[in-house]
């Protein structure tokens, strides 16, 4: 089992801490065991502290209106951690947190200790505001590069000769064109060892058999290169549609933000117009 000093470490949080700073964080974590089913937090709870996994499992989730399932963010597990945007801010818990294994062990680091800490080392504060900027330039480079794109052509633009040889065989053998081209060479191939004189392959077409035994040898390779080249393109296309999808929720994300900052200032715009207005009726 991992120490709460390699705990720490192992977070991208604290990772470019040093090992002092480290150390001293980590006496100042809380151990907390749950069972199976006992909740960390709820939804919409005020928090103050951030939880790194030392042993056992937990499930983040949504929880469900009425009847309706929880929705399944993700499963923690041993050197994960979460609620760290808690140290930073006073908002709600965008989640549950529940454990699901019977022994798990989670260290707590509460925002009072984390902040006590940052007063009295620059260098902690350093680390910390550097790796906080970090984030915010990579976000600002995802939303600022654009998301959509032909997946599927930048895979077709690097692929070799031979890649792209046996994407055109696989697509052959899928069509009526293959079918009644071997059924045409079937045909031609019987009819001229019937008429000439000296057959070059005589019935039962022993080398005939050897070439469909060939051909279809080497159909298997090719159709197989081909599905894992589409199934690649697959991967491709879903990469670039969760970037789609992040970026647009992260600029409705921003949007809902000054809609809500526009609205509070017009609101404080009309009262202190309406203010007035009430005096003067007094």
């Amino acid at each position: 089992m991992a120490t709460p000093a390699e705990l720490l470490a192992q977070n991208a949080l604290f990772d470019t801490m040093a090992a002092p700073d480290i150390a001293a964080l980590a006496t100042k974590l809380v151990e907390l065991s749950l069972t199976k089913g006992q909740l960390v937090f709820n939804m919409g709870d005020s928090g103050s502290s951030m939880y790194l996994v030392r042993s056992g499992t937990l499930q983040v989730f949504l929880p469900g209106e009425g009847d309706a399932p929880r929705v399944v963010l993700k499963d923690l597990h041993p050197g994960d951690f979460f609620g760290e945007l808690s140290l930073f801010d006073d908002k709600p818990r965008s989640a549950s947190v529940e454990a699901t294994d019977p022994h798990t062990e989670l260290l707590e680091l509460r925002r009072d200790d984390f902040t006590d800490h940052l007063s009295r080392s620059k260098a902690a504060t350093i680390a910390i505001l550097s790796e906080l900027a970090e984030r915010l330039r990579e976000t600002n480079a995802m939303l600022s590069q654009r998301a959509a794109k032909d997946a599927v052509k930048e895979v077709e633009e690097n692929l070799t000769l031979g890649q792209r040889l046996a994407d055109r065989v696989a697509e052959l053998n899928g069509s009526w064109t293959f079918i009644i081209c071997l059924i045409a060479f079937t045909a031609s191939w019987a009819l001229l060892n019937s008429m000439l004189p000296q057959a070059f392959d005589k019935y039962p077409y022993v080398f005939f058999n050897l070439l469909l035994g060939v051909l279809v040898a080497l159909q298997g390779p090719l159709i197989m290169m081909s599905q894992n080249r589409q199934q690649l393109k697959d991967r491709a296309q879903a990469e670039t549609d969760f970037r789609v999808n992040l970026k647009n929720e992260l600029g409705i994300e921003t949007l809902l933000r000054d809609l809500q900052g526009f609205r509070a200032d017009v609101t404080r715009r009309l009262e202190a117009v309406e203010a007035p207005r009430n005096g003067d009726s007094k």
